[in-house]
């Protein structure tokens, strides 16, 4: 907060997410008051920008790195590592095991493409090599009722060649294993016996579901990342431990809830949209901020747009997730991401046509501007060229920026081959990404079904307030809200985020007939499961909730949607009522009177974790002043404008100003449009009203 002591008050609670190319931290202490800090990330070792910026924060309250950590009684952590493995191919060689015929399903996949009409574009590289995919004989009926009992002397055959070819990670997929895990888990049994790799990733275990392709998949994701990741998380939580930090860390889940370490060792797989998906502890912090339950979040880093939606204070959560081209069936918030960040490289193809993106700079080399030997001409060179950043220090001072660098990359790489000026091309660019970041906000709102005049647009990230107003202008949004803590929207998401665990089982019914005590036999061990979860990561009684949930579909459909139990409790007519309701939203039709199937019973488990209020900030006294006045690109329409900055340290509640204005804050720059009001609420965040300005 603008008013934050120099030393914070313990206990006090700590944020670190590390982002492609800033690592941010945020710590709030029992009083309210917040601190935001930031450091380059590094790629090749995650830990080093923990480090770094758990020092920043050392030397800034000049202590030690024992008393920080002694006195911080929650710390959560969102990490890139588990996709970045996925991504560079740097997982575990992995060895799977899988029943007699179906050793090719991996690699055969679904018949459906990602994109229909991209016919010729590859499938990424299966992760298990045809060799290191090994029958074992036995079957289960589509009941999960054995047919001929699983061959465990397969399981020796093919341990002797897993040997040989060096395997250290297994995964075991067998057919039907979602009705029934008896063979999956006595193979697991046999290996722990036989000695082989410590690291077996189970399907029924990790995503039992009806779904060949996506439960192998997922299970042999798990076993990829295993060793790299839970390697790193194990250490970094001793690293921290020996320094005196007295609890396990909490690792941010795609599902938007937080685990320990060691309850997510089984599972790293849902870890891989740790840090993004924070962002739902964020929503829930702004929306009571914002006066409003229906918010679009678009997080703008340096290499990546994140865009989520809130509809009336519920953040949807899917199954279906596509890293890189593999697919994963894991709990996940339902996350739209595009390479568009400040860091989002610009181009110019031979048909002469400009591109910005997906590929990025990176935290080095970074922008041309950072002056660290980055070529590339990048969406923050464009912002140096419009005026909307000045050269100097940036990001709490961990790069300098050059303007000179910054219009010698454009002007070489994009405003000659354009034969066009170098405002004109740096403009072209933020034109263009713009247009993408309106895609993406229209993918995760008007083809969900939801109209965005009805929701406020919130732009994070470092880069998000240079956008927010021109792409809710787009969308038709009224509002856009900045929070003052922007640039570090995902870790302070952390900090107001519950710890979460699912649980599923596939049970086929039909809605109408089905008994309320056929599904609480269901219900019943999976919330059994949940209980024990959340007592072993300390919550209990009032601070340990229960939701209940069930998969539906219209007969002949293959797509379920999910409806809540209202109250918990089992009314066939409320849940047809909700399931009708959200189908009309989806898909813009009922079926009235059709017959509605239960496909899977879920578990949601909660603890709850108690919020920090901040502390109130106190309303201007007077008129600020700005610190500078200078020429910025405001659009194609207005052009060139003479344009006041202020300092964010210096805008108070009750603050109002008709654009165009630009805000400089630690962590972002705000962009206000000649035809919009800037305003800062009671919570101290800024709010801009499109086509508000007074007349």
């Amino acid at each position: 907060m603008n008013d934050a002591p120099a030393r914070p008050s313990p206990p006090w609670r700590i944020g670190v997410d590390v982002g492609g190319t800033f690592t941010d931290m945020v710590l709030r202490d029992q009083g309210g008051g917040l601190w935001v800090f930031k450091a380059p990330s590094v790629p090749a070792d995650p830990s080093q920008g923990v480090l770094a910026v758990l020092q920043r924060a050392v030397d800034a309250f000049e202590m030690t790195l024992s008393d920080l950590l002694t006195d911080c009684a929650l710390f959560f952590h969102g990490s890139t590592v588990a996709t970045n493995t996925i991504l560079e191919k740097k997982g575990a060689r992995v060895g799977l095991l899988t029943t007699t015929g179906f050793r090719d399903s991996l690699e055969v996949r679904r018949g459906i493409r990602e994109n229909q009409w991209d016919h010729r574009a590859p499938f990424p590289e299966v992760l298990v090599p045809r060799y290191l995919r090994r029958p074992v004989g036995g079957r289960l009926d589509k009941d999960g009722i054995e047919m001929q009992a699983v061959a465990l002397g397969d399981v020796d055959a093919a341990m002797a060649i897993f040997a040989d070819e060096g395997v250290e990670a297994i995964a075991v997929g067998l057919l039907n294993s979602y009705g029934n895990p008896a063979h999956e888990d006595a193979v697991a049994d046999h290996l722990a016996q036989s000695g082989g790799p410590p690291w077996v990733s189970l399907s029924s275990r990790i995503a039992p579901i009806m779904g060949e392709y996506e439960r192998t998949s997922t299970a042999v994701v798990n076993a990829y990342i295993a060793p790299k990741v839970v390697g790193y998380l194990r250490d970094l939580d001793s690293y921290l431990h020996r320094h005196g930090l007295a609890r396990p860390i909490l690792l941010l889940q795609s599902n938007g809830g937080a685990v320990s370490v060691e309850q997510v060792t089984e599972r790293p797989v849902n870890l891989v949209l740790s840090g993004p998906a924070a962002g739902v502890g964020a929503l829930g912090l702004y929306s009571g901020a914002a006066g409003s339950g229906n918010l679009i979040a678009m997080e703008i880093g340096g290499t990546s747009c994140d865009v989520m939606l809130m509809a009336e204070g519920q953040v949807a959560v899917t199954d279906e997730l596509i890293i890189d081209g593999y697919h994963l069936a894991t709990p996940s918030v339902d996350i739209h991401t595009v390479g568009a960040g400040g860091g989002t490289i610009a181009r110019v193809d031979q048909a002469g046509l400009l591109h910005v993106g997906p590929q990025g700079a990176g935290a080095v080399p970074g922008p041309a501007c950072y002056g660290l030997g980055g070529q590339a001409p990048t969406v923050t060179d464009a912002y140096m060229v419009l005026g909307r950043l000045r050269p100097g220090p940036y990001a709490g001072g961990s790069v300098t920026l050059d303007g000179n660098l910054a219009r010698e990359a454009i002007a070489n790489k994009i405003g000659a081959p354009l034969g066009i000026g170098v405002e004109e091309a740096a403009a072209g660019i933020i034109r263009l990404l713009e247009q993408n970041l309106l895609h993406a906000v229209e993918h995760i709102s008007i083809q969900r079904g939801h109209n965005p005049q009805r929701f406020t647009l919130v732009a994070a990230g470092g880069a998000g307030p240079m956008h927010g107003a021109t792409v809710a202008r787009a969308l038709g949004c009224p509002l856009a809200y900045v929070p003052r803590q922007a640039g570090a929207f995902c870790a302070l998401g952390m900090l107001h985020t519950d710890v979460r665990q699912d649980y599923l089982a596939v049970h086929f019914d039909n809605l109408d007939t089905v008994g309320a005590e056929t599904l609480e036999q269901v219900f019943e061990p999976l919330a059994a499961r949940a209980g024990e979860a959340l007592a072993a990561e300390g919550f209990w009684g009032n601070n340990a909730i229960l939701h209940r949930e069930l998969d539906l579909r219209y007969r002949g459909q293959l797509w379920s949607i999910r409806v809540e139990l209202p109250g918990g409790s089992f009314d066939p007519a409320a849940v047809r009522g909700a399931f009708d309701a959200d189908h009309q939203r989806q898909y813009g039709h009922t079926q009235p009177g059709g017959t509605i199937e239960i496909t899977a019973l879920r578990v949601t488990a909660r603890g709850l974790i108690e919020g920090i209020a901040p502390d109130p900030v106190p309303p201007a006294t007077k008129l600020p002043q700005p610190t500078a006045i200078r020429q910025v690109y405001t659009d194609h329409v207005h052009g060139w404008q003479e344009t006041p900055v202020y300092a964010g340290v210096d805008l108070r509640p009750g603050f109002a100003h008709d654009g165009p204005l630009l805000v400089e804050e630690l962590t972002t720059t705000v962009f206000v449009g000649p035809m919009d009001r800037l305003a800062v609420d009671k919570a101290d965040n800024f709010v801009i009203e499109i086509d508000g300005r007074t007349k």
